[in-house]
């Protein structure tokens, strides 16, 4: 802790806790002064006791614990936030100097109302003094300025994926297409080819199928002869229909094939 913190928080604290300690130990002098602020309290809450001295007691008791802690230094910043609480009644409750009508009177009490806005000054510095440690709010700043940073990285990165996965699925997809077309030119050679080897050897397999078919008639032909000369007249008719049924096949075949 700096030198000038270890000697201003007892300093300060020094009035708090000597007050204090008289309050609880000689409420009914301020009992009075502290109506103006107890009465319209008790008015709005009824609930709450209504006895200016156990107020005067219970403030004294808060300045006399709070200002050790910060003459102290444990919980410095809590303390001197109670001490705000306590000061502020405590000096609108017994330095009322606009309701004064002596001078010298109203200039006393005008006195102690400064003095005490001077300390609530002081107060106020040491509830939020951090000791050279950042702020709360510095700290809210700066996380929020990681968090947004963060995030603008994130978008970037998650932008430049977007682009890179987008580039490799086109990428792939002119790839397939020219694998495609690769696949369809060499289909359509190997269909030329098979085209005009099929033409070559049509017409010898054409020749193969006519001789086939010549040969078939003239056997069946042979068939019936023979039939009919071992006089099988019952048959003659269907055989001979037969007969002629293969030649106009046999014919037919040949011209087709002719074609």
């Amino acid at each position: 802790m700096p030198l000038t913190r270890t000697i201003a928080r007892p300093l300060l604290a020094s009035v708090f806790i000597a007050g204090g300690i008289d309050a609880v130990r000689h409420p009914e002098a301020r009992a009075k002064a502290a109506q103006a602020v107890t009465v319209p309290l008790s008015r709005r809450m009824p609930s709450l006791p209504d006895d200016p001295e156990l107020y005067v007691r219970v403030n004294g008791a808060v300045q006399v614990g709070a200002g050790a802690l910060l003459a102290v230094g444990r919980f410095r910043r809590l303390a001197a936030l109670a001490l705000i609480g306590s000061i502020i009644p405590t000096t609108y409750a017994e330095h009322r100097f606009w309701e004064e009508e002596d001078e010298v009177t109203r200039a006393q009490q005008r006195a102690h109302f400064l003095k005490n806005l001077g300390l609530l000054g002081g107060l106020i510095l040491a509830a939020f003094d951090t000791e050279g440690a950042p702020s709360l709010g510095w700290r809210a700043r700066r996380r929020a300025a990681s968090v947004a940073s963060a995030v603008a990285v994130g978008r970037a990165a998650g932008s430049s994926s977007a682009r890179h996965t987008a580039s490799s699925v086109a990428e792939g997809a002119s790839r397939a297409t020219h694998h495609a077309q690769d696949v369809a030119a060499r289909a359509g050679r190997q269909a030329d080819v098979t085209a005009r080897h099929l033409g070559d050897s049509l017409p010898a397999v054409s020749q193969q199928l006519a001789d086939t078919l010549t040969g078939a008639g003239q056997s069946v032909a042979g068939s019936v002869s023979t039939a009919a000369h071992s006089g099988a007249d019952a048959l003659a008719p269907y055989v001979a229909t037969a007969a002629d049924r293969a030649g106009d096949l046999v014919e037919r075949a040949q011209e087709l094939l002719g074609r």
